[in-house]
């Protein structure tokens, strides 16, 4: 019997002090000799429980033969089965803390990298498969219609499951391009603009239709869709709404929230401004307050964009961070510096109402709070100043209002998100469905896309799936 191996093969990248300097993407993917050997790791255990681990119930075990066996058609099959957008996936879904956790091989040394292997597959696919995203599947067409608002990973995901069981499906997208997150709020590194548009053409080629600069709550209300033929409604508008602290000098100039600042750089290519007119101001030193996944990518967009020093400031220690911890590292190694267990009192400006520092206290780690990490406490008289020229506020995000305010009938909570059933997304108005960001608030992609799914097979069984 051959030895088991508890090495997972490595992720070919970026040398670090290359990468903080270009948008090119950091990691680079396996090889197929090295996709074949991580996945000749798995052990293909009977009780598959990677699978329960995935919020949209991939065939993991399957897919990840199919490669074994070096039949890259099948394992294509296999994992669109469930996931439309399986290229996202493998690339910003925290597998670590879904499906890959409850590996087997966990429990003995480093479980398989199922996403490190979805991304291979969904690579080969486009590289070798391309005739695939043109040439949908033809269900029988049912006679009813669906109207998916916002095209985000949950919206994408409702629409593509839908469209399958023969719905039409049309998609109003408020941008001028599909994608919604994925393509505003995620920059190049970690996830190139033509892998997302490459999935939302797969999901336009299954029959959905994509109404692009199309507000809804201004172009048109959720009752006047549903008054104008459409059967059901999946609200998939994510939560676009940035937080801010609210302390003194918020309002200075070269303060922006992580939504405004990643969104001229991705979408609006503000980091090719010699071929863009996006202006954004490139500090020399910037600070990015948070701890998630947003934060990172604002810090290391900013490097890239020139500054000479950048600081992540967070008010708990490392170990509370919510961010994936291979972006963390991958920030640490470029050389983002690390503030931690640090807060803002203030921001300080000059006569021209520009951010030139931010007054901090220093904090200590008290009681656990209800989100279970310890609750961080101000040091009395601990205050200090570090200079800044940019500040980027990455604090979490809550869902746009307009929505909410233009459809009678429909619930919300104190924090602006939809109240729907947490199994199937059924909100309290009737005909809609809602999921992902707009529900929970600020989550992951792959949770968002499992919304989507369930909301999809619910509203299949209201029209008669």
């Amino acid at each position: 019997m051959a030895k088991l191996d508890l090495n997972r093969v490595p992720m070919p990248r970026q040398i670090p002090k290359i990468s903080g300097k270009n948008f090119n993407e950091v990691a680079l993917g396996y090889s197929l000799e090295q996709a074949q050997e991580e996945a000749s790791r798995c052990i293909l255990c009977p009780r598959r429980p990677c699978v329960g681990g995935c919020p949209v119930e991939i065939d993991i075990p399957g897919f990840i033969q199919a490669i074994r066996d070096g039949d890259m058609p099948e394992a294509v099959r296999i994992l669109k089965n469930k996931n439309a957008l399986p290229g996202i996936c493998g690339r910003v879904c925290p597998q670590e803390t879904q499906c890959e956790v409850v590996c087997v091989l966990d429990k003995k040394g480093a479980p398989i990298a199922i996403g490190r292997l979805e991304r291979f597959v969904a690579d080969w696919e486009r590289a070798n498969m391309p005739s695939a995203n043109s040439s949908p599947v033809s269900p029988r067409p049912t006679g009813k219609r669906v109207a998916v608002v916002g095209s985000g990973p949950a919206g994408l995901t409702a629409a593509a499951d839908l469209a399958k069981l023969g719905h039409s499906v049309t998609i109003f997208e408020a941008l001028h391009v599909a994608g919604g997150v994925l393509m505003y709020g995620i920059p190049e590194f970690r996830l190139p603009e033509e892998i997302v548009q490459a999935e939302v053409d797969y999901v336009a080629s299954l029959g959905v239709k994509i109404e692009l600069d199309s507000v809804v709550g201004k172009l048109m209300t959720i009752d006047e869709l549903l008054g104008n033929g459409y059967d059901a409604v999946f609200l998939g508008t994510g939560a676009g709404l940035p937080m801010f602290m609210n302390i003194p000098g918020e309002n200075l100039n070269g303060i922006y929230s992580a939504n405004e600042f990643l969104t001229r750089v991705n979408l609006m290519k503000a980091y090719q401004f010699s071929e863009y007119d996006t202006p954004v101001k490139v500090g020399k030193r910037v600070a990015v307050i948070g701890g998630g996944n947003v934060a990172m990518d604002s810090a290391r967009c900013a490097l890239r964009l020139g500054a000479d020093e950048v600081y992540i400031v967070y008010r708990r220690s490392e170990a509370e961070m919510s961010a994936r911890r291979e972006e963390v590292e991958n920030a640490q190694e470029e050389g983002i510096q690390f503030k931690l267990l640090t807060n803002p009192k203030q921001f300080l400006g000059d006569e021209q109402n520009q951010v030139v520092g931010m007054e901090c206290y220093e904090m200590e780690l008290g009681e656990p709070d209800e989100s279970g990490r310890r609750r961080p406490v101000v040091k009395a008289g601990s205050e200090f100043v570090i200079e800044v020229d940019v500040v980027v506020v990455a604090l979490g995000t809550t869902p746009n209002p307009l929505i909410a305010q233009t459809t009678h009938g429909l619930e919300t909570t104190r924090r602006g998100t939809v109240v729907a059933d947490e199994e199937v997304g059924k909100t309290m108005k009737g005909k809609v469905w809602a999921g992902g960001d707009i529900v929970t608030g600020a989550a992951t992609v792959i949770s968002a896309m499992g919304a989507g799914k369930h909301a999809a097979a619910d509203i299949n069984k209201y029209l008669g799936g």
